[in-house]
């Protein structure tokens, strides 16, 4: 059974979770603050985090810190916050997902789901994945129908599909694509994500698979 940790300060909040999570057969503890989930993680090796960021002793992304000093535990960011930046630094601090308050329940365990998944095969390789009408080769690295892409594509594409439902921060493809000089200029990230739409997509204008999540980075949806 998924072991899953929620720290958030909002007692209500925290019991809709539990009822809602337990339900769906996963075994659930939870935190009223960050000392107290630094804790109860290191005490209980959770399968998955799912942390408010305003928190009563310690700021959210603190703890998200904390738990990477010595854990890869999947986590799953709620916030009130409106400002981009606070979503930002949450991911690049370790989060791998972001989920903004109000939220529908339904959206959440979707999330949840995308996870768990990926993580239960993070050590699987992916002999292929499918985008639409094409079928990825990532071992090969071919493309039905002829696609060619270009090196920088290939390792766009491959770190969205390796994570997929996964939210990759900006800094992150920025850093890891071209390093970490390169930290301002997002519109690389446009331009080539414009390529692979044009490339991969049905409709490159309503794309489905391969989405912006404006101002903090993209994401792989699987079909």
């Amino acid at each position: 059974m998924t072991r899953v940790l929620v720290v958030d300060d909002e007692p209500q909040l925290l019991r809709a979770l539990r009822v809602n999570l337990a339900a769906r057969h996963y075994d659930v503890a939870v935190a009223p603050d960050g000392g107290t989930a630094l804790r109860r993680a290191a005490d209980w090796h959770p399968d998955l985090v799912i942390l408010d960021l305003g928190l009563p002793d310690l700021d959210g992304v603190e703890v998200i810190r904390g738990l990477r000093g010595w854990t890869s535990v999947p986590i799953i960011v709620l916030s009130g916050r409106a400002d981009g930046s606070d979503k930002v630094g949450a991911l690049d601090a370790g989060a791998d997902d972001y989920v903004t308050k109000p939220f529908g329940i339904d959206e959440l365990l979707a999330r949840v789901r995308a996870v768990t998944r990926r993580t239960g095969r993070h050590d699987e390789e992916l002999p292929s994945v499918r985008v639409g009408d094409h079928v990825i080769d990532l071992a090969g690295k071919t493309i039905s129908g002829g696609v060619r892409l270009t090196p920088t594509e290939w390792h766009i594409l491959e770190i969205l599909l390796r994570n997929p439902g996964k939210l990759i921060s900006q800094r992150q493809l920025l850093t890891e694509v071209w390093g970490t000089s390169y930290l301002k200029e997002t519109h690389y990230l446009r331009q080539y994500m414009a390529q692979l739409r044009r490339k991969l997509e049905r409709d490159p204008a309503h794309p489905v698979h391969l989405l912006t999540e404006p101002g903090m980075g993209y994401r792989f949806q699987p079909s």
